[in-house]
């Protein structure tokens, strides 16, 4: 009896010029990835305490930098999080304007440009208490905020921090 040939498959980051049948991360993925470690490398110099203006500016920054439709979106979800959760702390994370508590991301804005993609996300990550059952929303698409959609958020945030 023969062994079984091991099969191995190589993912191709480059992808090549056209993209079709490309394996691996997309340059988008990539610039994120790239965004992170400059995160990580600039905590490391100031030490794990970062100043919270220094948070507050760099996330003002990044919105500042969005397309005018997805900047309206972040310049307006900024001032829902800092009003009604001010015990999240502003941070970029994977060069996205996040919201920290105690240094671990709660929630954050992914914007349509940044990923070529039709809406922007406000997304929240496992720190955030949204558990329903055994399934539940973690990441809600954007197109407009509206006075109901704002509610939503409000209603989100207060549950994510329970």
């Amino acid at each position: 009896m023969k062994p079984a040939k091991k099969i191995t498959q190589k993912a191709h980051a480059s992808g090549g010029a056209s993209g079709k049948g490309a394996k691996g991360f997309t340059a988008e993925e990539r610039s994120a990835m790239k965004e992170r470690i400059e995160e990580l490398k600039s905590e490391a110099r100031r030490g794990r305490r970062t100043d919270a203006a220094d948070g507050e500016s760099a996330v003002l920054a990044k919105i500042a930098a969005l397309p005018p439709a997805d900047r309206a979106i972040g310049e307006r979800l900024h001032a829902i999080i800092t009003a009604h959760a001010p015990t999240l702390s502003p941070k970029t994370w994977y060069g996205m304007p996040a919201y920290a508590k105690d240094g671990q991301v709660v929630c954050y804005l992914q914007s349509a440009h940044k990923f070529k993609t039709r809406y922007a996300t406000l997304g929240f990550s496992d720190k955030a208490n949204l558990d329903e059952g055994s399934m539940w929303p973690t990441v809600f698409a954007i197109q407009e905020l509206t006075a109901s959609e704002e509610a939503r958020i409000v209603a989100l945030l207060r549950k994510a921090l329970s």
